[in-house]
Order: C-alpha cells, then structure tokens, then sequence
C-alpha cells in the first residue's frame, strides 16, 4: 500500500463522494480517503494510478508523495477491516467539535448579557461612569457573540449550489461584526471618559471594588474558553473577553486606589488607555477580514513569486489574469491564464498537474488554469 498526501480537500462529504469515484478503478483493494489527515491510500498494483490523478485533477485536487509511502501489510489490514466506521467515526468528531464551539459561544453569550444588565443597575447605583460605560460595551458583546455562534454554525455546512465554495465565509462575517461592534464600543468608552477626565466625580469605591472581582472571575472564564478555538469567529470573541478582563482590571485597580485617595480621575484615565490599545489590537483583525471579502491577495503570499512558480513549469511560455484570493483566510483560490506551443493533451495535462502541485506549497488548492495554444511563441515572456 502506499500513501499520499492530498490538498485541496474542503468538506468531509465531498471525501466521501472521491472515495466512491476512486474505487470503481480498483478490484481486490479498496482506496481509501483520510479526510482527517488528507491522505490517500491505495495498492498501486491494483488500480490505474494515470485514472486516479485524472480523477484528483478534475476535482481540483492534488496528490503528492509522503516522506514514507510504505505501510505494512498488517496496517494496511488494518485500514481495511476499520473502513466501515472510519468516515463515521470522523463524522462524530466533527459534530463534537461543532458542537463544543457552539456551547461555548452560547455559555459566552449568557455571561455577557447577564453582566451587563448587572453592569447598568450596579454603574448606576455606584455612580461610576466607567461601570456604565462597559455595560454597553458588555451588551454589544453578548449581542456580536449571538451573532458569531449563529454565523460559526452556518460556516460548517457543506458546499451547495448557491454557495459553492462552502460556507465558510460566514464564520468571516460573524468575526466582521464583532470586530465592528468591538471598535465601535471601545470609541464609546473614549468619548464617555472625557467629560469625566475634565471634570472627575466621585464613585463608591467599595461597590467597584467587589463587582470587579466577580466580573474578572467571569470574564477570565470565558476568555479562557474562547482561547481554546482556532477560527477566526473565535479569536475575535477571545479578543473581546480579554478587553473586558482588562477593563475590570483597570477598575479594580483604581477602586483599590480611591479606597486611600480622592484622585477620581484615574477611573476615566484607564478607560481611555485600555480602549485605545482595544482599537490598536482590533483594528488588524477588522482590516484582514474586510480584505479577505474584497478578495485581496492575501498580505502573506507574493503575487510575483506565484507568477514566477508558474513560469517555471516547463512548457508554460507566458502568464497573464493571474488573480489569487483567500476563501476563509487559510484557503486560498487562483485562476490564471497561461500560454504554451505544446499541443500534446497528455503534455498539456501534466503540466496543468505540475503547476497546481507546485501551488499548492502557497496553500492555493482551488485553482482554474486556461491554456492559451501558442504555437510560434507569439506571447513568449520577454
């Protein structure tokens, strides 16, 4: 048996659907898909491996060699015999996972918006601008939170024919207006401040000082459930709860302050400071999502450097359309169009199948390639 790792492989059910094409080329052994890994396993003795990569390739899918392709017979046994629940089990995982980043927005979610109406009769009662000020931004939260967990749930559907790179950019959209919500509650917080830094009033110390504590305790909670993600929608989140840990780190340390003096105008001080480096740490997260649906090249890959893979590939005499955008940050697309005097389909077919090999080294796995047949090398690249 032998190995190979796959890229270009965006859902489980269309592993699924390659598994099922595969096979019908096989006789004695079965192909094996490992959408958990992105690998592919099968006996090369046993199947046409040209109407494999035929396969891969129509389905925009690369295949490149492990550092060790071979399993041992009683692993492959293994594979073999454990077949039938091995998409099932991947299955069970991923719904595991769904689910858990589901409860943990929605348990994020309910702190938040327990908190803040806390927030609004507690900032009240204690006289405390700051307290008032986070309520709103604490609602804000827990309302941007509903709408991530909504979005992240919708980002795991499968591709359909409306949406048919998947779904993924709705996790974007839901990390887009958190961030929106993130920089336009931390704006709030400045211009509620400044009055109060002209013209400091008194607050009850004591109050802030035993709110702070719970609500550090609370926030700290859910910040350290939402470090534990990986998406984009996730750290958005995790970023809005580290503000708020640092936010009631500022009042605890100023209501600790004004238990021993009278200097009010450190609460609007702290304020001021921890919204400011809330907007500096926000603000590249807004600006690469709003990139990413305005269909940039991503700031990590260089045009150039694509370009010049391209041309590298033998045969390929001139490129031109080249446009590489990122689906959901981490995936990325390209199309391109490209000249060559090669008339051979089957030199014309490997050298669409270097090209996306070399591509997929820029995590490019969905590519279109038009070929442009240029005989006397006419568009031959000066």
């Amino acid at each position: 048996m032998t190995e190979y790792k796959l890229n270009g492989l965006h859902c489980n059910k269309c592993s699924i659907n390659l598994e099922e094409k595969l096979n019908q080329f096989t006789t004695h052994t079965k192909v094996s898909v490992d959408y958990e890994n992105s690998k592919l396993l099968l006996d090369e003795s046993d199947v046409d491996i040209d109407q494999i990569k035929k396969i891969l390739e129509f389905e925009k899918i690369t295949m490149s060699e492990m550092d060790d392709t071979n399993i041992s017979s009683e692993e492959t046994q293994t594979v073999n015999d454990s077949h039938g629940h091995k998409h099932g089990h991947h299955h069970g995982i991923e719904s595991i996972m769904n689910q858990k980043t589901s409860k943990k927005m929605m348990m994020v979610f309910s702190l938040n918006l327990i908190f803040s109406a806390g927030e609004f009769i507690f900032g009240f009662l204690f006289n405390s601008i700051a307290i008032m000020t986070d309520a709103v931004h604490d609602l804000g939260d827990a309302l941007s939170i509903g709408l991530a967990s909504y979005f992240e749930k919708i980002s795991t559907k499968e591709a359909n024919d409306q949406y048919s790179f998947g779904h993924l950019r709705f996790s974007l959209l839901g990390a887009l207006i958190t961030s929106v919500i993130l920089l336009g509650g931390s704006i709030v917080v400045v211009f509620n401040a400044v009055p109060r830094f002209l013209n400091p009033e008194s607050v009850n110390h004591e109050g802030m000082f035993w709110l702070s504590i719970a609500a550090i305790a609370a926030n700290g909670f859910a910040a350290w459930l939402m470090s534990r993600g990986e998406s984009r929608n996730e750290s958005a989140i995790n970023l809005h709860m580290i503000e708020d840990v640092l936010g009631w780190v500022g009042v605890l340390i100023v209501s600790i302050i004004l238990n021993y003096t009278d200097w009010y105008i450190l609460d609007p001080v702290l304020s001021i400071a921890i919204a400011s480096f809330i907007i500096y740490k926000t603000w590249p997260l807004f600006k690469e999502t709003v990139e990413i649906f305005l269909e940039a090249t991503p700031k990590h890959l260089s045009r150039q450097k694509i370009e010049d893979t391209v041309l590298s590939v033998q045969g390929v005499t001139n490129v031109s359309h080249l446009h590489v955008w990122s689906i959901d940050g981490n995936e990325h697309a390209m199309t391109v169009t490209i000249s060559t005097p090669k008339e051979e389909m089957s030199e014309i077919e490997a050298m669409k199948e270097r090209i996306r090999a070399d591509l997929s080294g820029f995590s490019i796995n969905h590519t279109t390639i038009e070929i442009v047949y240029d005989p006397k090398n006419t568009l031959t690249k000066d």
